[in-house]
């Protein structure tokens, strides 16, 4: 086994000057509380404290980062212990998901995977072997030892990383039942959920007309027309909102804006209902429910997410035997000046209204979203998202929209991850690229470096806390 440890100075500029300057803005912040605004961890966890059952489980199954990569390597989906949906079952001995996983780590080298998972076997388990094929077995017992510990329940987790406040993303159909739970225990960790209405909104999802059923028996009353559906949707939102929502979230293939009449809005309602949707029908009424859920942001406050450009599961072969987020959702260009221009018009000056874009497209961070931000009061710039979420794509976030729209147009980071454990190694990531961005402007005189720790304590905490109304 070869021994390895994590330099203290990792990921920070080989310039003696700007890597001093880094080392400090990043002691400032490296212990402040960690926000998670922007979630999919399982709520269940936080609710039922269970310990995770083992390695696999707990870091591998979960990772849709993990195992995209694998796959690409001609490793099947059940060899990583994915069931399919006719009912085969994946791998069922974790040791040998691990296993696979251990001899191919080195496929994850100079990728963000790598270095989120160092931290984790280095800096949470305290592990001081590099992870490969003759390590494997060794670590999975190291780790699966640590689980069955106190420390590693799931309320345990959040308390020990200084989490101080975790959103899970909740379909507008979803019944909170595990956040009511954790509402009603004496624990005081602070689970919040995460409007996600695309489901009831995506006149092409599979399961739309089912999905209006099912939200029709959560508010009492048949669906039978659009204006009975949008008091449906305020319902569910002010419930998600008493359980300590703070925010939507809206998963869109394009971010087009278009307000229809009333009429026009109730037809293709009517049609969906029927089966009998018509084409292009879905972009219009998508385009429509966006401005339906700014309406109701200026309403009743709650953050409005935006993140679209993606084609989602790409791999049909994939979607159709395993389902969805198996690793095939594919970045697609996408335009924002035109497409939110209804929005941002009708909207975008309301100061009780705050909208965050999110985009894999980074030819519009400098182009379209910077200028945007740095003008419309009620726009703010999510961080580098899943594909940018890496040192290289954060830096050049940073680099592509500060001089536009400064930092302060932005809501610092969001870890987007269903992994419990890349959380805090992910804010760490986070806070070491920023404190090397900021002590860039410090090396060349264009900031000083009182203001670069102010500008660093925002980034790393300020921000998201702002934004999301935590």
């Amino acid at each position: 086994m070869t021994p390895i440890g994590l330099d203290p100075v990792r990921y920070f500029d080989s310039d003696p000057a700007i890597r001093r300057i880094a080392s400090e803005l990043y002691a400032g912040v490296k212990e402040l509380p960690i926000l998670s605004p922007h979630g999919h961890t399982d709520p269940a966890w936080f609710a039922e404290n269970e310990p995770f059952p083992d390695p696999a489980k707990l870091l591998i199954i979960p990772d849709h980062y993990i195992f995209r990569m694998l796959y690409s390597q001609g490793v099947s989906l059940e060899k990583l212990g994915i069931n399919s949906l006719d009912g085969k079952f994946g791998e069922p001995d974790p040791e040998k998901v691990w296993g696979l996983f251990a001899e191919n780590y080195y496929l994850f080298a100079g990728t963000p995977v790598a270095n989120w998972f160092d931290h984790v076997l280095h800096e949470i388990f305290d592990i001081p072997e590099a992870l490969n094929a003759k390590s494997g077995n060794s670590i999975y017992t190291a780790i699966d030892q640590a689980l069955k510990t106190p420390e590693f329940l799931p309320r345990n987790i959040l308390d020990r990383f200084k989490i101080e406040v975790i959103a899970t993303t909740d379909d507008a159909t979803h019944s909170l039942a595990h956040h009511q739970v954790i509402r009603d225990s004496d624990w005081k960790g602070r689970v919040i959920p995460t409007f996600r209405p695309d489901a009831v909104t995506n006149l092409a999802h599979s399961d739309w007309a089912q999905n209006i059923h099912v939200l029709g028996e959560l508010v009492g009353y048949e669906l039978t027309s659009f204006p009975k559906y949008i008091s449906a949707l305020e319902q569910r939102r002010a419930y998600f909102k008493s359980m300590g929502a703070t925010a939507t979230d809206h998963g869109v293939t394009s971010p087009y804006t278009n307000r229809l009449s009333r009429e026009s809005a109730n037809d293709m309602y009517q049609s969906a209902l029927s089966g009998k949707l018509n084409p292009g029908d879905d972009h219009s009424f998508s385009a429509h429910m966006l401005m339906e859920m700014a309406r109701m942001s200026t309403e009743d406050g709650l953050v409005m997410q935006i993140h679209p450009g993606v084609f989602r599961n790409h791999n049909s072969q994939v979607f159709h035997q395993y389902g969805t987020d198996k690793g095939a959702d594919i970045p697609i260009q996408t335009e924002y000046t035109h497409n939110l221009y209804a929005l941002l018009n009708e909207f975008g000056n309301d100061t009780r209204f705050n909208l965050i874009i999110f985009t894999l497209d980074e030819t519009n961070y400098s182009r379209e979203l910077a200028p945007l931000a740095g003008h419309y009061p009620a726009l703010k710039l999510g961080p580098a998202w899943w594909f940018n979420d890496s040192i290289e794509g954060m830096t050049r976030f940073r680099q592509m929209t500060t001089e536009t729209a400064s930092i302060y147009n932005t809501v610092g980071f969001n870890d987007d991850t269903r992994a419990l454990l890349s959380i805090p190694a992910r804010h760490d990531l986070s806070r070491r690229v920023d404190s090397n961005y900021l002590a860039g402007l410090v090396a060349t005189h264009r900031i000083e470096i009182a203001t670069a720790r102010e500008m660093s304590q925002a980034l790393a905490y300020d921000l998201a806390k702002s934004a999301y109304n935590l």
